[in-house]
């Protein structure tokens, strides 16, 4: 099959052969055909399948054969849940629309909206946004959703993970009843299809993979090993196996940063992106570790969600996920077009429940080795002892700083003190 079978147009055509692709993925080949016909549909596609070239097209082809009005209002808007994946979306849009007379934009927080409004207010036909910034600027009137035709929900799930069902619904109050709606979604909750139910009209039922699965040619490996001596192993792997471009996971923003920091001590080049970093400084980072530049990048699971880094060889677990599905969503970022990847678990004690989890979701058992001088020794008792005695002494430095605190605030302790100086 090939693109030209899908009823696309030269214009298209011509764009998709520029971005160097000549056959379509099988999303690709399934959705295209049917939002080409009018009908909404509810896809099953993870990141890494041409999910995003598979409403695009389709969409820009649509819209472009109607007569553009001289104040272009938004006629399209796809909504995502991270200011990563809205600019990668963005994008795409604007490459597929090269040759057309077509306007888009993004819009998201964490940045100066004033050039976001300048842009709006010249007109778009496609708005690719964050929930946030779009509500925001809606209630400000600096945006109308009053004649939109698509609505595109990308990655529906981790948007609800996220918090965004309330904001979901509002757009959906603010939209027209009458239009074309995607939905696409890497797994297929109660909380999705319920969504789906509510905004999705007679929808057609589109699967890339099957829902759960992880990429045939990802090598998944699990080396067990005490919590205190994952650096040190994570570090050995990256020298040893001269490693470039390797995606982190950990649990936490800290632990990003902390990580990040002992890998550059070590020698090797890396950048942590999670929720507290700027726009501006997760951008630079997956432009620096895309480019080259910085060989490891460092990453909370909402931070890396959407990322987009084609032929991506390594992603390493260095804390599991405590959600099955995150470890799927993980680990398909590499094994990508055809490209073989490894996927690397590091295991303490504490994490045999999750990867008993993650093993009953995939239905297989994942291999597990042990690196000579990285023998695990902890237990879990001695875990939860240096636990407790972590947060108890956490506790009384919080307490002390309060005491201090109340003190300094107190004035007649600082008469006191300032007389007690005088003397």
């Amino acid at each position: 099959m090939s693109f030209q079978s899908l009823g696309l147009s030269d214009a298209l055509l011509k764009a998709v052969s520029k971005k160097g692709y000549n056959i379509p993925s099988p999303i690709q080949a399934k959705a295209i055909p049917l939002i080409l016909e009018g009908r909404d549909v509810l896809a099953s596609a993870q990141t890494g399948t041409g999910k995003t070239a598979g409403f695009t097209l389709p969409m820009l082809q649509k819209l472009s054969k109607i007569p553009v009005q001289r104040r272009r209002p938004i006629r399209a808007l796809v909504l995502t849940p991270t200011r990563e994946l809205a600019a990668q979306v963005y994008d795409n849009v604007r490459e597929y629309s090269t040759f057309l007379d077509i306007r888009s934009t993004v819009i998201f927080g964490g940045v100066n909206q004033k050039p976001q409004v300048r842009t709006l207010r010249q007109g778009v036909d496609i708005l690719v946004a964050t929930p946030g910034r779009l509500l925001d600027l809606q209630n400000q009137g600096e945006i109308s959703l009053s004649k939109i035709e698509f609505l595109v929900l990308d990655e529906a799930d981790r948007m609800l993970d996220m918090g965004f069902l309330r904001d979901i619904k509002r757009v959906l109050a603010l939209v027209p009843k009458r239009r074309q709606n995607l939905l696409f979604s890497a797994t297929f909750s109660k909380e999705i299809k319920a969504l789906a139910n509510s905004m999705l009209h007679k929808p057609i039922l589109v699967e890339a993979t099957p829902e759960n699965t992880t990429a045939e040619k990802v090598d998944q490996i699990t080396y067990r090993c005490d919590k205190s001596k994952k650096t040190a192993l994570v570090i050995k792997f990256i020298n040893e196996g001269n490693w470039d471009q390797v995606l982190i996971f950990t649990r936490t923003k800290h632990g990003a940063n902390r990580l990040s920091q002992k890998l550059d001590k070590a020698g090797i080049s890396s950048a942590a992106i999670h929720g507290n970093k700027t726009q501006n400084a997760r951008t630079k980072a997956l432009a620096g570790f895309k480019k080259g530049s910085i060989r490891v990048l460092v990453a909370t699971d909402i931070a890396a969600r959407g990322l987009d880094i084609p032929l991506l060889p390594y992603v390493i677990n260095y804390e599991l996920p405590n959600v099955p599905e995150d470890y799927v969503h993980r680990i398909g970022r590499t094994g990508r077009a055809g490209a073989s990847g490894k996927a690397i678990s590091l295991v303490g004690v504490d994490e045999k429940e999750y990867i008993k989890g993650i093993e009953k979701l995939l239905g297989e058992r994942l291999s597990s080795h042990i690196v000579p001088g990285f023998e695990p020794t902890d237990t879990l008792e001695e875990l939860k002892a240096k636990a407790a005695e972590n947060k108890s002494r956490h506790q009384q430095s919080r307490r002390s700083r309060n005491a201090n605190s109340r003190k300094n605030d107190n004035p007649s302790s600082s008469r006191k003190n300032n007389r007690k100086r005088r003397r």
